[in-house]
């Protein structure tokens, strides 16, 4: 099905026009009412959209909502325990599910990325959360698909994974299970004013937006767990410099080829770190930050000092479009 003859049949809620307390009443007396009482299952990655969908299936369905935390191996530096230790502060259980074999698995020699975004799909949709609705015996998903994420999709620019039903999808006959979606109206600052409201905390609320195939989406060619393990080490270091730059988002890529650098006057054939930082409202447009050069220096030195391998960083100045906040 081409995405980009598709139209949206969804109303989207402007941030001017949203009253966030209302939208929670509103979307919790939805999840009661379409899951019954029956169980839902939900899948936690710790940012801003699944922490929003997660509090408001707690809210709405208490211990009937089941939280899960898939480990796929391409998430951040300790991301499983953090997150589900701060949700427990939150009183909400989440089971961390290793899946990193199963994913990776999957990747394998993909280079492509439709191709790497369709094989995550179908891992996290069909192989881990087909068992887990199997052994819970849940017949409803929570998921924090957003209107960007339909918007790009039908567009064309790029599928994102968690478009399903927009894509004409029956995910009750392929998958088992029916998708619910609270957050389908919103962009992601709509989002992040129902996370203030719901009493989320600013560390989560306040995050840059990671995608939903995770690191996956920063490694430009196959995704290995070797190449996953230099780009998230340099996604940490991107993103405890830049965190105070107000910045929208701000990440690192891994390039594909190897290029020629230097050590101690030998060639140190390695890898190649692109910085992205941008500055946007709703992710459908945005301009590079202009970041002092004596940030990206800093960034520089601690990347190629840090990571082993990595001999070259840039920094990207196109805006989007023609560029895009992700690499893939």
């Amino acid at each position: 099905m081409e995405t980009g003859k598709m139209g949206i049949n969804i109303k989207e809620i402007k941030t001017q026009d949203l009253n966030p307390q209302d939208f929670i009443k509103q979307q919790i007396r939805e999840i009661s009412s379409v899951v019954g009482d029956g169980l839902a299952i939900n899948a936690l990655s710790g940012g801003v959209d699944s922490s929003v969908v997660t509090m408001l299936g707690h809210k709405a369905l208490n211990n009937r909502l089941k939280t899960y935390f898939i480990e796929n191996g391409l998430m951040r530096q300790g991301e499983p325990q953090r997150v589900a230790a701060s949700f427990k502060k939150l009183g909400v259980s989440v089971e961390i599910v290793d899946a990193r074999q199963q994913f990776f698995s999957a990747l394998k020699g993909i280079t492509d990325p439709e191709e790497k975004r369709e094989a995550i799909t179908q891992t996290f949709y069909k192989d881990v959360f087909g068992k887990l609705v199997k052994t819970s015996g849940a017949k409803y998903l929570l998921q924090g698909t957003i209107y960007t994420d339909v918007e790009e999709t039908v567009a064309g620019v790029k599928r994102q994974h968690n478009i399903l039903t927009q894509l004409g999808i029956d995910t009750q006959e392929l998958y088992g299970y029916k998708v619910i979606e609270p957050l389908i109206q919103l962009r992601k600052p709509g989002v992040r004013d129902v996370a203030k409201a719901l009493g989320l905390p600013a560390d989560i609320y306040e995050r840059p937006p990671f995608p939903g195939p995770a690191l996956s989406a920063r490694v430009i060619g196959e995704v290995t767990p070797e190449r996953i393990e230099i780009v998230r080490p340099a996604t940490a270091i991107v993103e405890e410099e830049l965190c105070n730059t107000g910045a929208f988002q701000y990440l690192a890529i891994l390039h594909e080829d190897k290029v020629t650098g230097v050590r101690e006057g030998r060639r140190d054939y390695g890898f190649q770190i692109e910085i992205r930082c941008w500055e946007s409202k709703d992710a459908t447009v945005a301009s590079p930050t202009r970041l002092p050069y004596e940030v990206l220096e800093k960034l520089a030195e601690r990347i190629t000092k840090e990571i082993p391998g990595v001999v070259s960083v840039t920094y990207n100045i196109a805006k989007k479009p023609p560029s895009t906040i992700e690499a893939i």
